[in-house]
C-alpha cells in the first residue's frame, strides 16, 4: 500500500514538474505583415521592434515580420489583423479614409507639411485613432511618418495643368482625388507593384516620398521630382486586442515599451531618410526641383478643396481634431 502511494506521489510530482516546465518555456508566436521591402526604413524599424520584444520577454513572444506584401497585400492587412489571421500588422492610415475620415487626416495636402506639424497633427489624431481601432477589436501600437510627399513626373511641370491626362498612381482615396482635381488619370497601384508599373508605362506620374522613389528605382523611368512637401502620411503598427490581452502583464508591458521606442526611432529615421533619399535620387540622374509658384498655388487649391470635403464627411469630430491641431 505504501509503495503504491509512493509511486502515485512520484508520478504526480513528475506531472506537476512537467506542467510547470512547459508553462515556464511557453512561447507565443505572432505574424506581422507589412507591404514594404525589407530594406525600407519602416520595415527595418519594425524588425528592430520585433527583436526588442524578443529580448525583453526572454523569447516568450516571437514576432515574425513578413515584408513586401509576402503574407497579405497592403489593402488586406488591416482586415487580417481585425479577423485574427495575423496578430499585428503595419498599415498606411490614409488607405482607410473611405472607412472612417479620421484615417485620412494626414493625407490632406498642405494641412501638415513638416515633421513638426505632422507630429502635432498626430497628437490630435491619436486619441480618435485609438477609439476607432478599439471599436474594431484592435489597438494602435505606434505610428511613424513618411518623408514629405512630392510629385514624380516624366516632364517638367509649370503648373497643375501639365498633369492633365497623365497616368497617375493612386494608392489611397486622397491620391485618387488629387488626380481627379488636376485632371490626371488615376491608376490604383500598391507599393509592391510600383516598379513594374513604371517599367511598363502603366504609371507616368505620382506623389510620394523620396524614400518610395529610391525603393522603386523610380529614377530609372521618371526624371523629375518636384519637392512640394505636400503632406507626411503615417504608417501605423496595429495589434489585435484579443491577442494582446492574451499576453501576460509583463509581456504586454514589453510590447508597449518596444512600441514607444520604435515610434521615437522611426520618426528620427524618417528625417534621415528624407535627406539621404533625395541625394540618392539626384545621384541617379533625377532632377530635384522646387515647385514653381503656379504649381504650388494650384496644389494649395487642391488641398483647400480636399480639406473642405474631408471636414464635411468628418463632421464635428473632425473639426475638433483640426482645431486642436491648429491651436
Amino acid at each position: 500500500m505504501k509503495l503504491r502511494r509512493l509511486t502515485a506521489h512520484v508520478l504526480t510530482s513528475a506531472a506537476v514538474s512537467l506542467t510547470l516546465g512547459t508553462t515556464a518555456f511557453a512561447q507565443t508566436k505572432w505574424d506581422l505583415p507589412t507591404a514594404y521591402p525589407a530594406t525600407n526604413f519602416h520595415t527595418e524599424n519594425i524588425a528592430q521592434f520585433a527583436d526588442d520584444v524578443d529580448k525583453a520577454t526572454g523569447g516568450k513572444l516571437k514576432i515574425t515580420v513578413h515584408a513586401n506584401a509576402s503574407l497579405f497585400k497592403a489593402p488586406e492587412i488591416k482586415r487580417a489583423v481585425q479577423s485574427s489571421q495575423a496578430q499585428a500588422g503595419e498599415i498606411l492610415l490614409v488607405n482607410y479614409q473611405n472607412e472612417a475620415p479620421l484615417f485620412g487626416a494626414d493625407g490632406l495636402p498642405f494641412l501638415a507639411d513638416s515633421y513638426d506639424s505632422s507630429m502635432k497633427l498626430y497628437q490630435a489624431q491619436k486619441p480618435l485613432l485609438q477609439k476607432k481601432l478599439g471599436e474594431q477589436g484592435m489597438s494602435l501600437l505606434y505610428a511613424v511618418a513618411w518623408p514629405p510627399q512630392g510629385i514624380y513626373a516624366k516632364k517638367s511641370l509649370a503648373s497643375a495643368a501639365d498633369l492633365k491626362g497623365v497616368k497617375w498612381r493612386a494608392y489611397s482615396p486622397a491620391t485618387a482625388r488629387i488626380a481627379e482635381l488636376v485632371g490626371a488619370q488615376p491608376v490604383t497601384i500598391q507599393a509592391s507593384e510600383l516598379s513594374q508599373a513604371l517599367a511598363t508605362g502603366v504609371v507616368e506620374s505620382y506623389m510620394s516620398s523620396g524614400s518610395t522613389g529610391v525603393d522603386s528605382k523610380t529614377y530609372e523611368h521618371l526624371k523629375f521630382f518636384f519637392d512640394t512637401q505636400a503632406w507626411l502620411p503615417k504608417n501605423a503598427v496595429i495589434v489585435n486586442k484579443a491577442a494582446f490581452e492574451a499576453l501576460d502583464p509583463s509581456t504586454r508591458q514589453a510590447v508597449l515599451k518596444a512600441a514607444a521606442d520604435a515610434e521615437v526611432r522611426g520618426w528620427a529615421a524618417s528625417r534621415r531618410v528624407n535627406a539621404s533619399s533625395l541625394e540618392t535620387l539626384k545621384a541617379n540622374g533625377m532632377s530635384i526641383v522646387a515647385p514653381s509658384p503656379a504649381l504650388k498655388a494650384d496644389m494649395k487649391k487642391v488641398g483647400d478643396t480636399m480639406l473642405k470635403e474631408w471636414l464635411d464627411k468628418a463632421g464635428p469630430e473632425g473639426q475638433a481634431m483640426v482645431d486642436a491641431y491648429r491651436k
